[in-house]
């Protein structure tokens, strides 16, 4: 301890210490030498140097009260020099990588910019929920897409020339109302925007998206132009001079503005469908020419107009659908014994895609500016000739059972065209599901590893049928009561053959469909011989299928 005074009393070691370290010891001399002369003796070495005269300036001596002081000041002048040098080095490095992050941070920033969605409006029933098909996906990688989906007698158009149009949605969704109001960015319209029904007469809509310039699928023009079939049917009339009836043979027709002019045609049965409707409605087949003067009087009731076409005893109806660059072919073959295949009960089969129904629809879809989705009728008669009845556009019913891989087509093609209409980008949007949207034209062949007989009901009789596959593998078939027969949900890719599962013993109905299916897919035969079977095979279809 001694030491330690003689040490820490030194003045060239006081002289070197930093300011403000160890004040006690930097005191006066005045003020310490009194208070260390009356609290105690100084050291022998302190008495040595005041006895020098020459001596500058005396260092006050010490007090020894305060020995604990002066321990504990010279420790926290190394403890604090320690803190200062690791504080300062722990700020350095704290710069540096917060400069890192910082940059990193932007960086992230500018590449996850927000976009603001764009909004598809579908025009839709509530039977299919669009928004799953485009669940997950984006415009070009980067606009997520908000889908909204109500029919025409939900939604409310306002439209100005700055601005563009507005959509004033009120929807019911599991008993609550949803009200709110958008700007469309692109519109899917699987709904018909004109009926002679009542309240369902939804052109006015139609032009008012049209004012706001709204891209669409189909598009405006040619859905407002389909609000007609009459006027459809006369441009079908412009293919059938430009292509010839071999190639587009079109059913012949006749035209009553009014039932004024209606007069009795020289050849019976005709068929006269007045006015616009769907699904067989408005339709009526006349006998003779008695028939045709009653039906005049309902014509003059009903103030529209009405054609008449010769009636065609047809074996099968032909349906060819187009969506985008994917082609399907159908054939339906009434079992009730109606006149109108599309009702009671029929078979559906998919059949194979010929180039004289690719050019029936290709020329189809060239009318109004272009049809991005659209179907050809066509009725296949007993004397061996085709003859083309009818064209539908987007709002067609999706039938058969590639009803799911349809939808997620429609649901390509409008990616797709919102990518071209709001992005200027032209390459094709991947699929989720099964990646098809390739350029070039695609057709969808019909399977022959499963046979499926599916049942809807509809009108006095119903029936029910549970899928089965046929040993031998032959096409599907389908029964239907309306016009598309209902579908259940199919999710995954469809397997390409039943080979590897155990095919299932065939019951009675099963037995008379694959005999059903092998008489008309056998040797040909005399076509009256093959009507003779069908007559007598529909009896049985309709007491095995019925209640």
């Amino acid at each position: 301890m001694n030491y330690l005074r003689r040490r820490l009393s030194d003045s060239s070691f006081v002289a070197n210490l930093p300011n403000g370290y160890m004040m006690d010891l930097q005191r006066p001399s005045g003020s310490s030498g009194s208070s260390s002369s009356t609290s105690s003796p100084a050291s022998p070495a302190m008495e040595r140097r005041q006895q020098q005269p020459a001596a500058p300036a005396p260092c006050p001596p010490p007090q020894p009260a305060s020995s604990g002081t002066f321990l504990s000041s010279f420790s926290s002048v190394v403890k604090t020099a320690q803190i200062a040098s690791a504080v300062q080095a722990k700020a350095a490095a704290h710069g540096d990588s917060s400069t890192a992050a910082a940059a990193a941070a932007g960086a992230a920033l500018a590449k996850t910019v927000v976009r603001k969605p764009k909004v598809l409006l579908v025009i839709d029933d509530a039977h299919t929920d669009w928004a799953k098909y485009f669940r997950g996906r984006k415009l070009n990688g980067e606009y997520e897409i908000r889908v909204e989906q109500a029919e025409f007698s939900e939604i409310n158009v306002a439209s100005t020339v700055s601005t563009g149009c507005v959509v004033d949605m009120q929807v019911t969704r599991g008993g609550t109302k949803v009200v709110r109001s958008f700007k469309p960015d692109f519109i899917l319209i699987r709904q018909h925007a004109y009926s002679m029904t009542p309240g369902e007469d939804f052109r006015s809509l139609v032009i008012g998206l049209q004012y706001g310039s709204v891209p669409s699928i189909n598009s405006l023009h040619a859905i407002y132009n389909f609000c007609s079939k009459p006027w459809v049917f006369a441009h079908m009339i412009k293919l059938y001079h430009d292509l010839g009836p071999e190639k587009f043979p079109l059913n012949e027709q006749t035209f009553f503005p009014n039932h004024t002019q209606m007069m009795p045609t020289p050849t019976f049965p005709v068929v006269v469908k007045m006015g616009h409707a769907y699904a067989g409605m408005g339709k009526i087949k006349l006998e003779n020419s008695t028939d045709f003067q009653d039906i005049t009087s309902v014509v003059a009731l009903a103030k529209t107009y009405a054609t008449a076409e010769p009636f065609v005893d047809s074996k099968y109806d032909i349906r060819i659908q187009k969506i985008g660059n994917n082609y399907k072919a159908y054939m339906r073959t009434s079992i009730s014994g109606n006149w109108k295949a599309n009702t009671g009960s029929a078979m559906l089969e998919q059949i194979a895609m010929t180039d004289r129904y690719r050019l029936w629809v290709d020329s189809c879809a060239e009318m109004f500016g272009g049809l991005d989705i659209c179907a050809v009728k066509a009725v296949h008669g007993k004397d061996g000739k085709d003859y083309i009845i009818e064209v539908m556009d987007s709002s067609m019913p999706l039938i058969g059972e590639h009803v799911e891989e349809d939808k997620q087509l429609i649901a390509d093609l409008v990616l797709n065209k919102m990518a071209f209409a709001l992005l200027g980008i032209t390459s094709p949007q991947s699929s989720n599901a099964k990646g098809q949207t390739q350029p070039g034209p695609q057709t969808t062949q019909p399977r022959r590893a499963q046979a499926t007989d599916t049942t809807r009901q509809g009108g006095p009789r119903s029936g029910s049928a549970s899928p089965s596959q046929s040993a031998q593998g032959s096409p599907q078939r389908a029964r239907s009561a309306n016009t598309s027969p209902s579908q259940a949900f199919q999710p995954g890719p469809i397997p390409a053959s039943s080979s590897q599962k155990q095919a299932p013993q065939l019951n009675k109905s099963q037995s008379l469909t694959n005999t059903f299916t092998e008489t008309l897919r056998g040797n040909p035969v005399d076509d009256e011989a093959k009507a003779e079977t069908i007559r007598s095979l529909r009896q049985s279809f309709a007491s095995l299928f019925s209640d």
